[in-house]
């Protein structure tokens, strides 16, 4: 929530109503973080995977190899296994 608006945190709390920060909340979760720097490294990132998955002919990289700030998805079971064998 800091810098919608102009505001301060403080400030977009005592503004903001819940059905408006519900708004905010679906747009997040549909379009990811408001950070534009965070933006900006997962579009990169999904370029690079792409491009790397191309060129080696097969799916070796993920999304994660080049965002290091992104969070990690957690570990499926599947994956796991597949990691292991």
């Amino acid at each position: 929530m800091n810098g919608i608006g102009g505001r301060t945190i403080a400030e977009a709390q005592e503004n903001i109503t819940y059905p408006e920060f519900m708004v905010w909340c679906k747009f997040r979760g549909k379009r990811g973080s408001l950070n534009q720097g965070m933006r900006i490294e997962v579009a990169i990132a999904r370029f690079m995977t792409l491009y790397g998955n191309v060129k080696t002919g097969k799916k070796t990289f993920a999304i994660e190899d080049f965002a290091p700030h992104m969070d990690l998805p957690e570990l499926t079971l599947e994956r796991a296994m597949e990691t292991w064998q």
